[in-house]
């Protein structure tokens, strides 16, 4: 039940303008993971090998030494951030960009690891706020 509240949530917040993928379809691990969350929540956890390139001040040229045709997953807690990103690098010719739908929470929440940032797998996720750490699964919701 909670797992379809929270899809309900995500539905009406995102517009679905990018290709999405869900954790649960991720298998391969040769692609590029960019992480559009604020720093702090970066700073306590993250999916491995994931690069900060941050939503509030992201920068193109944060990204321009990434192959335009590599695959591409941006990230953030639930999709919404990670969707905007993902618009942007789309319209600067980036071919193969998904937006991880549901965010860092649904790939924690499907039992797939995150790590800190010593790179040491960890429970810990930053929630965000009160408001949407309460979608978070047995994680160690910081704040």
């Amino acid at each position: 039940m909670k797992k379809k509240a929270f899809y309900t949530m995500i539905n009406a917040l995102i517009s679905h303008s990018v290709d999405e993928v869900k954790a649960d379809q991720i298998t391969q691990e040769n692609r590029v993971w960019l992480d559009a969350r604020a720093k702090a929540e970066f700073d306590v956890s993250r999916i491995e090998n994931a690069q900060f390139v941050g939503y509030d001040n992201f920068d193109i040229e944060s990204v321009s030494e990434i192959d335009k045709n590599a695959e591409i997953i941006v990230y953030c807690s639930i999709g919404y951030r990670s969707e905007k990103v993902a618009e942007k690098l789309v319209q600067a010719g980036f071919t193969n960009v998904k937006n991880l739908y549901g965010g860092i929470f649904d790939w924690h929440n499907s039992g797939k690891h995150v790590v800190d940032s010593l790179g040491n797998q960890t429970n810990k996720v930053h929630g965000f706020g009160r408001t949407w750490g309460v979608w978070l699964n047995d994680a160690e919701t910081v704040y």
